[in-house]
């Protein structure tokens, strides 16, 4: 709910209970009556007994000014449709598409793939599975939302793609789903904690489940409103020599208005493993061109193999997208920043959607350089620090054989009349920064 609207419904229930109540007893119960975290919502308290014998539905009245916005803030069922033969997972919310995971062989690295927000509209760019009229076809690896990085151990894991010439494949590196752990509905507080740890006696050195997970024990989640994947997957070159281990795992909320996505991902090295400083990592989107930021200049981008890839100019009436980092950087500004949250946002239809990516303080790299580029590339990159910096800045991120590191990302997706605010994205990571530890 907008403050315009919020404003209107409260005057219009302010005064029925002017005149409900006497006006000692008026301003006692709205003495209690304090705004929500949310800022657009009152938890009313300590006067429901008095309206409900003056007025008649008074409990409907209390919802909708503790509530506003009750249906979009109402959970929706969550349903998780396993496909092993077709290798891809469904996900729905409240029986609308959500999004797909699907991790066919002939993929070099495993995505999700479309993904919608709550309003039907797709929020990912088709091509190159579906390629829609007037999108741009350039970069074929960015495709739906994934995780990977252009240097682990020299092999180039991000810009792998069909379009890799056979002569070249050797320089590039696949990421191969190895088993499904998990996908169904379950309580959300038990998932977070079957993701491994940092130690060096990670489970998913064996590709095991969690002890949890291998005694059967699963928890459900109250009506199904979180789904749940689970998988393990190994970072590999050409000749399927395993570098990594990756246990990933995916939990999907949505209401009428937002959808979150919660990706932990933990890489635990099989051999000494090294990602020096790069620019193209790690948790990458491709959106829809309506998310672009109009531009009537091509663009050329050039890999650390010096392969060069044009970009096309983009300034079509239905293209207004930018950003807005939680340092307050805006639009193209944004690239090769630090911040703890980054927003895209623009108009698609009739509604304006907003996506945010959300870091973790226990990520490597905290806060995350942003690679958003103006194009349609929304990434979050915390180990190309010595790219973003021009040098002030060097990582070079290294894990000895069995050691780990955990990723841990929040999205978030909206789409309603405006914006998602600055404070509902700051309440939103702090929820996530309390949850997921």
């Amino acid at each position: 709910m907008n403050t315009g609207t919020f404003r209107k419904r409260f005057r219009k229930y302010f005064s029925i209970i002017s005149r409900a109540f006497p006006s000692g007893r008026r301003a006692n119960a709205f003495a209690n009556a304090v705004p929500s975290g949310s800022g657009s919502s009152l938890q009313v308290l300590g006067c429901a007994s008095g309206l409900s014998a003056a007025i008649p539905n008074a409990a409907f009245i209390l919802t909708i000014i503790a509530l506003p916005t009750a249906a979009s803030a109402q959970a929706l069922p969550i349903k998780v449709e396993n496909n092993p033969t077709a290798r891809n997972i469904v996900i729905t919310a409240g029986g609308k598409p959500f999004t797909t995971f699907i991790y066919p062989d002939t993929l070099a690295k495993p995505v999700l793939y479309p993904i919608y927000a709550a309003d039907d509209q797709l929020i990912t760019r088709g091509f190159p599975l579906a390629t829609r009229p007037g999108e741009p076809v350039d970069h074929p690896h960015h495709l739906g939302l994934w995780f990977n990085y252009e240097n682990v151990n020299g092999l180039d894991f991000w810009n792998n793609s069909y379009a890799i010439p056979a002569a070249k494949r050797s320089q590039y590196g696949w990421i191969r789903t190895d088993s499904i752990l998990e996908a169904d509905n379950e309580d959300p507080t038990t998932a977070l904690q079957h993701y491994p740890n940092t130690n060096t006696a990670n489970p998913t050195s064996t590709g095991r489940a969690m002890p949890s997970h291998a005694s059967g024990a699963v928890v459900r989640s109250a009506a199904n409103t979180h789904g749940v994947i689970r998988y393990v997957a190994r970072w590999t070159d050409q000749q399927d020599n395993t570098l990594l281990k990756e246990h990933t795992t995916y939990v999907f909320s949505s209401n009428q208005t937002e959808r979150e996505i919660i990706r932990i991902t933990t890489l635990t090295a099989v051999r000494d493993v090294s990602f020096p400083d790069a620019k193209d990592g790690m948790l990458g989107l491709r959106v829809t061109k309506e998310l672009q930021i109009p531009s009537n200049t091509p663009g050329e981008f050039v890999d650390d193999k010096g392969n060069v890839t044009k970009v096309a100019a983009g300034n079509t009436p239905d293209i207004n997208g930018t950003y807005l980092t939680s340092e307050g950087k805006k639009g193209d500004s944004a690239w090769g920043t630090r911040g703890n949250w980054c927003m895209l946002y623009g108009k698609k239809g009739q509604d304006v959607l907003s996506v945010a990516i959300v870091d973790h303080p226990a990520n490597p790299g905290y806060p995350t350089y942003w690679h958003a580029r103006g194009y349609g590339l929304f990434a979050a990159n915390p180990l190309g620090q010595k790219v973003f910096s021009n040098g002030r800045e060097t990582l070079n991120f290294h894990l000895a054989a069995g050691q780990s590191a955990t990723f841990r990302y929040l999205i978030v997706i909206s789409a309603s009349g405006e914006r998602l605010s600055t404070e509902r994205v700051t309440t939103l990571a702090a929820d996530f920064v309390r949850t997921v530890k």
